[in-house]
């Protein structure tokens, strides 16, 4: 049997039974897979369920907020697929009368839509025989055909391409990069794949050399940047006796942006509160000991992300209601309860969490 053959006989028997493959609606399936991206199954399928629930259709994704994405979004990572993915649809309802692009080319020229999601929609939607390669087919053919081309490269994924155009099935397309998603997941893994139970080892060079450690060829991974994040949650009284915090939009263009958080303070490494009391950020919005009633530190947390890891401190300050001028130029003020429905960082929402507890 051919390569082909073989996998798709493999996921004929054992593919994973999930709610987007039921369907030929290439909405449905362009949500999971932008929500699939650097996302565990398990926990995307709960994203997608809660996605379709608010958002059952493009007409009313593009005609949600930003705000709104945001915080369904809230705690799955990655934000800038979820604004790319509320552009991409106002896109197809304004430009385009809210028909879906059919071909792989058609839909790179949306915003945000890149080579995999592209040929995944077309090839499992329309048909297009274009392989959609991700971590996972990138594992399993370079293990098959011992590929040392560097994954990571133009030429290495070019290399890869063009091997996966020779082999994919012209008749089942959807159904090939599927296939290869699923063997890579369950079957060819990272670390201790189950060679015993791949429908490919008998024709794997990897598995033959005893090598599987060694594919696929990529780069190093960066070291990890190292940030300190001083979050202050700012109470007060309002003039009607409500109690209310300061927050803060994120303005700047991070993954965070457009996300709501406490004034921050970033320091370069960690530091005490005798020495927050001293700094000129501290002594901009409270310059006088009767600004603020109490300071101490509430939680700390351990974030990481893909190329930095966060080390945070959350303090809890009350701030003397007749002394909030300066904080009322600088953040906004909102009651506790309206910020619950904002969107905020996994972090933020995990230090007030926690915190609650």
């Amino acid at each position: 049997m051919e390569f082909s053959d073989r996998l798709l006989f493999w996921y004929d028997s054992h593919k994973r039974i999930l709610p987007w493959r039921t369907s030929d609606d290439p909405y449905k399936v362009w949500i999971s897979e932008v929500i699939l991206q650097q996302t565990r199954i398990e926990q995307g399928m709960t994203y997608y369920s809660r996605f379709l629930d608010a958002f059952p259709d493009v007409t009313s994704l593009a005609a949600a907020s930003e705000d709104e994405v945001l915080r369904l979004w809230q705690g799955l990572g990655y934000y800038s697929r979820a604004r790319n993915l509320h552009q991409a649809a106002r896109e197809i309802v304004k430009k385009q009368d809210k028909k879906f692009p059919e071909s792989s080319k058609q839909w790179m020229r949306l915003k945000g839509v890149g080579p995999y999601t592209a040929a995944a929609v077309a090839s499992i939607v329309f048909r297009e025989p274009i392989p959609a390669l991700d971590g996972n087919g990138y594992r399993v053919l370079s293990r098959v055909f011992g590929l040392s081309y560097n994954i990571d490269t133009a030429k290495g994924k070019t290399r890869f391409f063009q091997l996966a155009t020779q082999l994919i099935d012209p008749k089942r397309p959807g159904d090939f990069n599927q296939a290869l998603m699923d063997l890579g997941s369950m079957i060819c893994k990272p670390f201790r794949p189950l060679c015993q139970k791949c429908p490919l080892n008998e024709t794997c060079l990897a598995k033959q050399q005893n090598a599987t450690h060694h594919y696929p060829v990529k780069n190093p991974k960066k070291a990890a940047r190292e940030r300190y994040f001083n979050y202050f949650k700012i109470t007060t009284k309002d003039r009607q006796g409500n109690n209310i915090i300061y927050i803060k939009k994120r303005l700047e263009n991070d993954i965070w942006k457009n996300m709501y958080d406490f004034p921050l303070l970033e320091t370069s490494a960690e530091i005490s509160t005798e020495k927050i009391f001293q700094h000129p950020w501290w002594l901009q919005l409270f310059p006088d000991d009767k600004a603020f009633l109490m300071l101490k530190q509430v939680r700390q947390r351990v974030h990481k992300l893909t190329h930095q890891t966060i080390h945070a401190k959350l303090f809890q300050v009350c701030a003397d209601h007749e002394h909030t001028d300066l904080l009322n130029k600088k953040f906004i003020p909102v009651k506790i309860d309206q910020f619950e429905q904002m969107a905020k960082p996994r972090l933020i929402e995990l230090l007030t969490r926690v915190q609650e507890k």
